[in-house]
C-alpha cells in the first residue's frame, strides 16, 4: 500500500512505537536519522559539529527521498514494499520533504506534553544536539518554534501516559491499519482503493446498486471480469452462490485467481462463501461499500448465505486477503443505509468502547462530519475481539449482542427492515430484558435507546409483528445449543456478559 511515517517532537518515541507497529503490521522499519548516519559514516552529532544544522538537512532530505517506494520481491507479486519509517523532529520543515512523505503515504503526528519530554530525554539530551545545554529551556522554545507546523498535520496521537505497546495499537487506530493473523494472515486498511496492488486474473462480484455507481471504475482499476447479482438480503441464497459458481467457471478463473468483493455484507458474505469452494478455495479481497460492512461485515472471515428459516445458516471460515475499506464509497450511500450501518457502530460502542458509544451520541451530523475517525475505531474494536477468539468459541459471541432478536425481526420483516434496522431493534430490546433480569446498570437502557433514536433508528419490534413468528426464528437462529439460546447482553458501556436463555418470551416482554 503506502508507507507509514512518524513524526513528532523529540521524545515522542517515533523508533521505540515505530519499531513496534511494524512488528505488529509486518513491515520492516526504518529509522531516517539510523540511515543518514549510514550514509554519512558518522553520528548526527558529528555531522552537526563538523558540518552545519543545513548539510545534516540536505543529508536528510536525500535519504528521505531514497525511500521512494520500490517493487515487491520476485514472487510476490506486483505492487509496493512499505515500511514504518521513524522520521527526525524536523524531517518535515522543509516543504519539498513534508509532500514526498505525504505523496508516499501517511503521516502519523506524535505529541506529548513537556514533562513527558523531558522525562524522556533527561538521559540523552548530549545525543541531541539541538537541545545541547538546558534541556527545559532549548526544548520549549524549539516547541513554540515548531508549534504551528506540528499543529498543520491532521493525523495525531498523544502518547502521554501510556506503555509503548499501547501506543503502537492506537497508533493502529488512528491509521487504520491492522494486520490479522489468528485466522490465515491477512490485511485490514482504511485508505483509498487507488493503493491496491494488481492482482491476478481477478473478478469482481458486485450487486446491481452497486454497479451503477461503482464497477466501471474498479473493473478500470483492476483490469477485472464481472459478475453483477440482484440487490438485496432476500437474493443471498444458494441460487445466487451457484450462479457466482458458474460465472467463474466460464470466465476462466483457476487456483491463482482472486475474486473481489464490492459491495455490502451481503456480497461479502456470498463472494467469500463462493472463494472459499470454488476449486476448493481461491483468494478474495473485501472491498466493502457500505458503513454496516466497513467496521463489521467484511471483518472476520465468516462466509455463507441464508436458507428459508434463518440467516447464515449455511457458510464457512474464509478469510480474503485483504480488506480495504475507502471511505469515499459512503459518499454515494443512502441515508437509510447509512442510519443502518450505525447500528453495528453503536454495537461495538456498548461491548467495548465507551468513548465510541460517546461519539455515536452527539448524533449523525456529528458522526457524518468524522467519519473516518468511526470508521476506524469501529473496525477496532471487531478486530480486536475476532484476533482473540477467531472461531466464536468464546467472547466473540459478544458481537452478538442484539442480534438475536435482531435477525429474527429481520427475518420475520421479510427483510423489509435493513439489517442494523433490526440490529438496533434487537439491541434495545434485549438490553431491556438485561434490565429486567438485574444485569444492567442504572440508566443504561435510556441511553442506548436515546442513542439509537438520535441516530434515526428504531427501538421498537413493529406493531403488528407477530410474537409467535419472532420466537420460532430465534429458535432456530445459528447461535442456539440443546437447551438454550445464547444471548450477548449489555451490562455497561462498555461491557456485555453472555447469558443462556430458556424462556424465550421474556425476552420480548
Amino acid at each position: 500500500m503506502t508507507h507509514i511515517f512518524l513524526y513528532g517532537p523529540p521524545g515522542t518515541g517515533k523508533s521505540t512505537i515505530g519499531k513496534l507497529l511494524a512488528q505488529n503490521l509486518r513491515l520492516p522499519f526504518i529509522d531516517l536519522d539510523r540511515v543518514i548516519e549510514t550514509n554519512a559514516g558518522m553520528s548526527i552529532s558529528q555531522i552537526m559539529e563538523g558540518q552545519s544544522e543545513s548539510a545534516f538537512r540536505e543529508m536528510e532530505t536525500s535519504a528521505l527521498k531514497s525511500l521512494t517506494p520500490s517493487p515487491l520481491p520476485e514472487g510476490e507479486g506486483q505492487g509496493v514494499r512499505d515500511s514504518v519509517i521513524a522520521l527526525g523532529g524536523g524531517a518535515l520543515l522543509r516543504d519539498e520533504n513534508r509532500a514526498f512523505a505525504e505523496s508516499n503515504g501517511s503521516v502519523l503526528l506524535l505529541m506529548a506534553e513537556l514533562p513527558t519530554l523531558l522525562e524522556r530525554m533527561k538521559k540523552e539530551s548530549g545525543k541531541r544536539p539541538l537541545l545541547a545545554g538546558d534541556l527545559r529551556t532549548k526544548l520549549t522554545v524549539l516547541l513554540e518554534k515548531r508549534s504551528e507546523h506540528y499543529n498543520s498535520f491532521p493525523l495525531k496521537h498523544h502518547v502521554d501516559g501510556k506503555p509503548a505497546e499501547q501506543n503502537a495499537y492506537l497508533a493502529q487506530v488512528a491509521l487504520g491499519r491492522h494486520h490479522l493473523s489468528a485466522m490465515g494472515e491477512y490485511d485490514v486498511i482504511v485508505g483509498q482503493v487507488s493503493n491496491v496492488p494488481t492482482l491476478p486474473n481477478p473478478i469482481i462480484v458486485t450487486d446491481e446498486n452497486v454497479a451503477k455507481f461503482h464497477l466501471e471504475k474498479i473493473q478500470t482499476l483492476f483490469n477485472a471480469k464481472s459478475v453483477i447479482v440482484p440487490a438485496g438480503e432476500k437474493h443471498k441464497r444458494l441460487e445466487t452462490v451457484s450462479h457466482l459458481w458458474k460465472t467463474f467457471l466460464e470466465n476462466g478463473l483457476d487456483r491463482k485467481s482472486t475474486v473481489i468483493a464490492l459491495g455490502g455484507g451481503v456480497i461479502g458474505d456470498m463472494a467469500g462463501f463462493a472463494a472459499s469452494t470454488y476449486m476448493r478455495g481461491v483468494d478474495w479481497i473485501g472491498i466493502p461499500t457500505t458503513l454496516l460492512s466497513m467496521v463489521d461485515a467484511s471483518l472476520g472471515g465468516k462466509t455463507g448465505f441464508d436458507l428459508p428459516e434463518g440467516k447464515n445458516l449455511i457458510g464457512s471460515f474464509y478469510p480474503p486477503k485483504l480488506v480495504l475499506a475507502d471511505p469515499q464509497f459512503l459518499e454515494t450511500l443512502p441515508e437509510r443505509e447509512m442510519r443502518s450501518g450505525m447500528a453495528e457502530v453503536v454495537k461495538h460502542g456498548i461491548i467495548s468502547d465507551p468513548d465510541l458509544f460517546a461519539m455515536c451520541q452527539r448524533g449523525m451530523d456529528w458522526v457524518k462530519a468524522n467519519l473516518e475517525e468511526v470508521i476506524k475505531r469501529a473496525m477496532a474494536v471487531k478486530i480486536q475481539v475476532i484476533e482473540e477468539d477467531p472461531y466464536e468459541k468464546g467472547i466473540r459471541a459478544k458481537l452478538n449482542l442484539g442480534h438475536t432478536v435482531g435477525h429474527a425481526v429481520e427475518l420475520v420483516s421479510k427483510y423489509k427492515l435493513r439489517h442494523g434496522e433490526a440490529i438496533s431493534i434487537g439491541m434495545a430490546a434485549e438490553a431491556r430484558y438485561s434490565a429486567r433480569v438485574g444485569l444492567a446498570a442504572a440508566g443504561l437502557v435510556e441511553a442506548i435507546e436515546a442513542t439509537l433514536s438520535a441516530l434515526g433508528l428504531p427501538i421498537q419490534i413493529p406493531e403488528g409483528m407477530p410474537r409467535e413468528e419472532i420466537i420460532r426464528a430465534m429458535r432456530v437462529d445459528k447461535k442456539k445449543n440443546a437447551k438454550s439460546i445464547r444471548f450477548a447482553l449489555s451490562i455497561e458501556i462498555g461491557k456485555a456478559e453472555l447469558m443462556d436463555v430458556d424462556n424465550l418470551e421474556s425476552v420480548l416482554e
